[in-house]
């Protein structure tokens, strides 16, 4: 069953979609990792608000994604991600997470600064949008200005007004650079691509963030959903069955979080039953390094 068929019928199955969020909830142990700078643990998958949550003024999509929100807590994510850049992303955040009595304890907020221009103004919007007076981490978007950002940002850590630091990009942009700042700058995380076809980061970005105990971020682990159209019709392969992989997303999923440089993935969705699909990804074992050149042959050979 496809990604598609499976979304058909939690869609025509309530029932079906409610008791899959309650026994993966209740009855499974979510895998985490370590955020090296200080030891604290989070969920392997995180959830991106890219596109899908900018969803403007529009009430039933804002209820919608409250909704989405609320079954990404059930199953255990904490981690959500998101920027000025995606739109009305950040104020329909703000209120779901007003809809759902602002769940503290299970939210690691997440969101960046993207301005050419004096940065203090857009991250107070985003304090205001969220509704928080506190951010888990805060990110320079895409390097942008990052010069002017990451000293202010890392003034805030040391107020106590975020918890962690840290710069993004995305689509295999300004690597070079990233990695000197990965060396030189006193990050907690980083994000970027990366995902079973865009892996030229395992050669010097993940390396890097291992080697200064930076966390890693992951986006785009489906390139966008590309992933899906390639392997549409097709059976999982064998090894799938051995890391405990119900679908094709969990496979992309386990492969990029197995990486020992990676922290968490942050797959976008507004959709549940891909969401719940996605979620699945937190349980059972992560392949080994053996296993995940098993999986990369299995890819080529498609």
């Amino acid at each position: 069953m496809n990604r598609r068929q499976l979304l058909k019928l939690f869609a025509t199955t309530p029932l079906l979609s409610l008791a899959y969020n309650t026994s993966h909830a209740i009855n499974s142990t979510v895998l985490t990792k370590k955020i090296p700078s200080t030891g604290e643990a989070i969920p392997v998958i995180g959830m991106g608000t890219w596109i899908t949550f900018n969803v403007g003024d529009d009430t039933q999509a804002r209820n919608q994604r409250t909704e989405v929100l609320k079954t990404f807590f059930d199953l255990g994510g904490t981690m959500v991600d998101s920027s000025p850049m995606y739109g009305s992303a950040e104020a329909v955040m703000g209120y779901a997470l007003d809809r759902l009595g602002r769940p503290q304890d299970s939210l690691f907020s997440t969101t960046k600064v993207w301005t050419r221009r004096d940065g203090k103004a857009q991250i107070d919007e985003s304090f205001r949008l969220w509704g928080l007076d506190k951010f888990d981490l805060f990110q320079v978007h895409n390097l942008l200005n990052w010069e002017e950002h990451l000293p202010y940002l890392l003034e805030l850590k040391k107020r106590g007004v975020i918890r962690y630091v840290g710069i993004t990009t995305s689509h295999g942009r300004r690597h070079a650079e990233l990695e000197q700042l990965i060396n030189e700058q006193p990050l907690d995380f980083v994000q970027l691509t990366y995902n079973v076809l865009d892996r030229d980061v395992e050669q010097r970005l993940l390396p890097a963030a291992q080697r200064n105990g930076v966390a890693v971020i992951v986006n785009r682990p489906f390139q966008g959903g590309r992933l899906f159209d390639i392997v549409e019709g097709k059976p999982l392969p064998p090894s799938a069955a051995d890391i405990g992989c119900e679908n094709w997303a969990q496979y992309f999923l386990k492969f990029v979080v197995s990486h020992p440089a990676v922290t968490c993935a942050i797959p976008a969705t507004s959709q549940i039953a891909h969401l719940q699909q996605n979620m699945g990804s937190m349980h059972g074992e992560l392949p080994t390094a053996n296993q995940r050149d098993t999986m990369l042959n299995e890819i080529r050979s498609i």
